[in-house]
């Protein structure tokens, strides 16, 4: 595949989970286990995806263990406490964390993010989610996990609340004149008086206006609820899809869905996820592969699917296929509608086995997963982004940190050499990184000169 089409440039984000993404990356020989509680271990991984001049790097976070601990590391650091170590370790790849409008308050959220962007001189983003669950929801005195729309509707309420108090301060409401005795000019501080549904805060908030304005704001979820908070609100958007096909009509509902509301359709940036596991040959490539596949437990990801369908495991038999006509109806469905969605279609258009469903599972949980070498993964990478089904990548390593360096190492230069992607940083900002504005005050339209 030759050089770039056009003048855009890809952007890439490094989504980092413990050891990998595959269930079994803990289980290799050169994997140590343990590095994920240990912080120097994310910090040289972030300054690998910094070598390779990345966008930024993610980590996504639950208020809930979410998996059971034999299977793989169990657990997760703070997200955004982590990111602010990873910030002093680091100086220019951009920050997100995932954290919860369901199980969070917008007046805490807002400034643990404003602080990020602080401490990152502008490097930070929110993934915003609703949380699937009722482990979560038990964590938080409920007995289940809200309704969907219910928890979209609390989500579209938090942002606003969230963004108003990030714009509660003027960005030159500090002065700090000493002779007039003036720190920072009381009516370039004010509340938001916020009255809704769901919140009722006064503000303003107890810290600066981030560099970034706002953080920048990232959604991930893609049932029809979820498209449209992102084509509200959303500047970057994780997603799964498994085919060439599926990715562009995503990209090409969710860009007309920012159309309809106002919105320039290159403010909104969509990232599929892409699980690539890289060898110097296609053999080298599929004997990683197996190697991963042998290490999975059938048995206990039989358990886990079947509780995804809320089926007996006696219902599943490893060898046949999934039995589509046991399983609940997407409407039936309270969390993780659009994964439920894809998972479905996967084994029906692929007519997969159980067992053949869960390998394909393990490496991504339904992301795209592809093996081959350097040139396959960047070719399939410029396809991609050059037929309307991406403005970059979500990449997944299945294997941490040696996955990361392939990517970076092998497949970053082959990108940049046919100029789809950049060879410096050109921003201080995450912002910048995603070519995408600082966005103007809503409360204060003008600072100490009005």
């Amino acid at each position: 595949m030759g050089t770039a089409k056009t003048g855009r440039k890809l952007h890439l984000n490094a989504f980092l989970m413990d050891t990998g993404h595959h269930e079994a990356s803990w289980r290799l020989p050169e994997s140590d286990p343990y590095a994920v509680w240990d912080v120097e271990y994310y910090k040289r991984v972030a300054r690998i995806a910094e070598r390779g001049k990345l966008d930024s790097i993610f980590f996504a976070d639950s208020p809930a263990q979410g998996h059971d601990p034999a299977r793989r590391p169990p657990g997760k650091l703070e997200p955004t406490v982590l990111l602010t170590v990873i910030a002093g370790a680091t100086e220019h790849i951009g920050l997100i964390a995932t954290a919860s409008t369901s199980y969070n308050e917008p007046f805490n959220l807002a400034r643990r993010f404003a602080s990020v962007d602080i401490a990152s001189n502008g490097r930070v983003g929110w993934n915003i989610v609703t949380t699937a669950g009722a482990d979560a929801a038990r964590n938080f005195s409920f007995d289940d996990v809200p309704p969907h729309k219910e928890r979209y509707e609390r989500a579209d309420e938090f942002v606003h609340v969230a963004t108003k108090l990030w714009d509660s301060w003027a960005d030159d409401a500090t002065i700090a004149d000493k002779a007039a005795g003036v720190h920072t000019v009381p009516a370039l501080v004010r509340p938001i008086n916020h009255r809704g549904r769901f919140f009722r805060v006064d503000g303003p908030l107890n810290s600066p206006r981030p560099p970034q304005g706002w953080p920048l704001l990232v959604q991930a979820g893609s049932s029809e609820d979820g498209k449209e908070f992102a084509a509200t609100w959303a500047e970057a958007v994780f997603t799964a899809q498994q085919t060439l096909e599926e990715s562009q009509a995503f990209y090409t509902d969710l860009k007309a869905r920012a159309v309809r509301r106002g919105r320039d359709p290159e403010s909104i940036k969509i990232l599929p996820g892409i699980v690539p596991v890289i060898g110097d040959t296609e053999a080298a490539a599929r004997d990683l592969e197996d190697q991963l596949e042998r290490l999975i437990d059938p048995e206990h990801q039989k358990r886990n699917l079947a509780d995804r369908f809320r089926l007996d495991p006696d219902a599943l038999d490893l060898d046949r296929p999934l039995p589509l006509d046991l399983l609940p109806k997407e409407d039936e469905i309270q969390d993780a509608k659009s994964r439920y969605t894809l998972i479905v279609d996967l084994a029906r258009r692929e007519n997969l086995t159980v067992r053949q469903l869960i390998a394909r599972l393990g490496g991504g949980r339904g992301h795209r997963t592809f093996t081959g070498t350097p040139v396959q993964v960047a070719d399939t990478i410029q396809h991609y982004f050059e037929n309307g089904a991406a403005d970059g990548f979500n990449i997944m390593p299945a294997v941490l940190p040696s996955g990361l360096e392939a990517f970076v190492d092998k497949v970053v230069p082959i990108l940049q050499e046919r100029g789809l992607f950049r060879t410096e940083y050109e921003g201080t900002t995450l912002r910048d990184h995603y070519g995408l504005a600082r966005p103007a005050n809503q409360i204060h339209t003008a600072g100490v000169a009005s």
